[in-house]
């Protein structure tokens, strides 16, 4: 009786030994279970595609995540030039989004949230160049012109001729220009108008029109004036030469002249080098547009070796008129050639 007994007692013991077990098994199958379930993590930042100019559109991608996401959200980011101080732009929950007029100027960024049973985590993308402004430069399509008598104390007005791009302003750069070669040089002035004074005198002038608009900017001469004429009739029996600047530049001398002659025709520029126990050396230029009766002329020429080093260099010009009438003498001296 007690051999039954005692197994009776030892199947007991064993068959709640197994039950624990299985306890024991079914909890520290459960726990790890458990640990395998997470929110996504991101391993690789969401991307922008597509060119940053107003009226584009910019793409998310969603980047890279672990722990299977299973859906994303987007929010769209209107940031500084540097990326930072973001805030969300309106209709930027979709993933893709056309910038508008208000986005010029500033970076673009996109926030990817992903999100599976567990959880979500949220990665932002880095900023965009900065946007451009919709269209292009303003492009001309009829060149500037001016309006007035090139003679000294009227006034001439530039006209802006005709632009694509809606420009939004316009500036002005006056210059004075030779009467046969269009070498330009600045003016001070920039207003619409301007006023001819003496100084223009045997001078074309021209403006500089620059049309601006939010993508740039751009800068077209106009057409340039006749030669500006004299307050008062010029009358001489042979021309008259003033030289306005000679200087070099390397070796090369470059020389403006006034002449005025009241024949209205082309005259012959004669210039001669010189210096003290050297042979002088002559040379002469022709005039391509005839003063009318006053005409500005630059002329450059490279002086014979000779006339190199220490010592002073003289340049003596003249001017010649069809009759074979010359004008008095005018030099410059330089102290090396």
């Amino acid at each position: 009786m007690r051999n039954i007994r005692h197994k009776q007692g030892r199947a007991r013991w064993a068959a709640a030994l197994a039950a624990a077990s299985t306890v024991a098994y079914m909890a520290i199958s459960g726990a790890g279970s458990a640990a395998t379930q997470a929110a996504p993590v991101n391993t690789a930042l969401p991307t922008i595609s597509g060119t940053p100019t107003v009226g584009q559109t910019l793409t998310a991608s969603d980047g890279t995540w672990s722990n299977s996401p299973t859906s994303f959200a987007y929010k769209w980011l209107r940031c500084n030039t540097s990326g930072g101080s973001c805030v969300s732009v309106s209709n930027g929950t979709a993933k893709t989004y056309t910038l508008v007029g208000a986005d010029a100027g500033h970076t673009m960024r996109v926030d990817v949230t992903a999100k599976n049973a567990d959880g979500s985590a949220t990665a932002r993308s880095a900023p965009t160049a900065v946007v451009a402004a919709a269209g292009n430069p303003p492009r001309n399509t009829a060149r500037p012109t001016i309006s007035g008598t090139a003679k000294a104390g009227q006034v001439l007005t530039a006209e802006n001729g005709s632009w694509t791009g809606n420009p939004t302003s316009f500036a002005y750069q006056w210059q004075q220009c030779d009467a046969d070669v269009a070498i330009c040089s600045n003016l001070s002035a920039t207003g619409k108008t301007y006023t001819v004074n003496g100084a223009d005198v045997g001078f074309r002038l021209r403006v500089l029109v620059t049309a601006k608009n939010a993508k740039g900017s751009t800068t077209v001469p106009s057409a340039l004036t006749d030669i500006v004429q004299p307050a008062t009739r010029v009358v001489n029996h042979r021309p008259s030469l003033r030289i306005i600047s000679a200087r070099f530049l390397g070796r090369t001398l470059y020389a403006r002249v006034r002449i005025c002659d009241d024949s209205f025709k082309n005259v012959t520029i004669i210039e001669r080098d010189s210096r003290p126990g050297k042979l002088s050396y002559t040379r002469r230029f022709a005039t391509l547009a005839p003063p009318v009766p006053c005409g500005v002329y630059t002329r450059h020429w490279r002086p014979a070796p000779r006339f190199r080093g220490p010592g002073r260099f003289t340049i003596t010009l003249r001017a010649r008129d069809k009759s074979r009438l010359t004008s008095l003498p005018a030099r410059r001296s330089f102290s090396h050639g």
